[in-house]
């Protein structure tokens, strides 16, 4: 079940402006190109302004014709994005685009309003990190270079991506964004991979890793989890709400999985106005098997169940925090146990395949 979508201006403001739990931001890319505005922010392996071989400038030229990008190529130059080179075309949102052609980003980089404090290069990332959280050390670096975005927080996740110097990051509502390491420049663009020539979709390998990551930091004793009845042969990751139609839907093929081999684990991920103090009155009940009957109760029949008024606790709002970095885009949201993440109805045959049960 899709949330409502809220336009805002630009990505900034999606950033500066609080958003309601169901709301999902749609951001536009309003903001006018920086690409030649090279600074001495630039870092480690970015080349100075403007210095781009001729030799890069025709290889990064073959490539992304090569990989079927028609539009004239007005200019190439170095990009305010560490590592990578911005590629103007004419009348598109530029591409950026690492010199050996491998992971490019479409969409216009914005300037942080705030002001930089901290100005070292932070340490940057190794393959094995892609995926990974940053550390705590990066992430104080660039929350404090980001003082005037109020949605920003210590609970904002922030990840390595593939491209050294490029962090990818998203606010506790789900929305994502990159940005520079400085946290100087955002793009609502996303990171896409060239092989053999192609395009072949997003960075899949990062998502993979990235959703495995957060899958660790969850509280498990939080999660409602239905597992298999015959001998476990996957483990699902499903963000529900208890008003989705769609989570409900599914709800009814648990015992169906169950029976199947298919271990469900329940991330309470509230999205309508009335579900957070609904599903807050579920995971209050004192245990398991209580909390794992509440909650069936409300996906087939509509009944909730009332917080008992000795419970003041918030058991569901920690979980969904640490869930931001999945970057929840719809309800239900299912996941393999690797971190991918299921992308067509959970009622055609194909989910099973996509869980290697029959």
């Amino acid at each position: 079940m899709k949330r409502p979508v809220l336009k805002f201006a630009s990505l900034i403001s999606a950033i500066l402006l609080a958003t309601t739990a169901c709301a999902e931001p749609s951001v536009s890319n309003s903001v006018s190109k920086s690409a030649n505005q090279n600074t001495s922010q630039n870092t480690q392996n970015t080349p100075a302004a403007g210095d781009v071989s001729a030799a890069v400038d025709s290889q990064l030229r073959q490539v992304l014709t090569q990989a079927g990008i028609k539009t004239q190529i007005t200019s190439i130059s170095p990009s305010n994005l560490p590592n990578m080179y911005q590629v103007d075309l004419a009348g598109q949102p530029p591409l950026h685009i690492t010199e050996d052609g491998k992971y490019v980003i479409q969409g216009e980089l914005q300037k942080n309003p705030s002001k930089r404090v901290v100005t070292d290069t932070p340490a940057r990332s190794k393959s094995a990190q892609v995926g990974m959280p940053v550390s705590a050390a990066v992430k104080s670096a660039v929350l404090a270079n980001m003082n005037e975005l109020k949605n920003m927080s210590a609970k904002t996740p922030f990840f390595y991506t593939a491209v050294p110097g490029v962090l990818w990051s998203a606010t506790l509502e789900g929305v994502p964004f990159l940005l520079s390491d400085d946290a100087q420049y955002i793009t609502d663009g996303e990171i896409s991979v060239i092989e053999n020539g192609q395009f072949t979709g997003l960075d899949e390998e990062f998502e993979k890793r990235k959703n495995q990551s957060v899958f660790k930091t969850l509280d498990d004793k939080q999660l409602i989890t239905y597992p298999a009845t015959s001998a476990e042969r996957a483990v699902i990751y499903v963000a529900d709400d208890v008003n989705c139609p769609y989570c409900r839907r599914l709800h009814q093929q648990l015992p169906m999985l169950n029976a199947k081999g298919v271990t469900v684990k329940i991330i309470g991920y509230p999205i309508y106005e009335q579900s957070p103090a609904q599903m807050r009155g579920i995971w209050c009940q004192a245990d398991e098997s209580s909390r794992r009957k509440a909650f069936d109760k409300a996906m087939l029949a509509g009944e909730m169940t009332p917080a008992p008024a000795s419970c003041s606790a918030d058991y569901v709002t920690p979980n969904r925090e640490k869930a931001a970095g999945l970057a929840v885009m719809a309800t239900p949201a299912i996941y393999r146990e690797d971190g991918v993440l299921y992308q067509a109805s959970f009622e055609s045959p194909e989910f099973l395949e996509f869980l290697g049960v029959k």
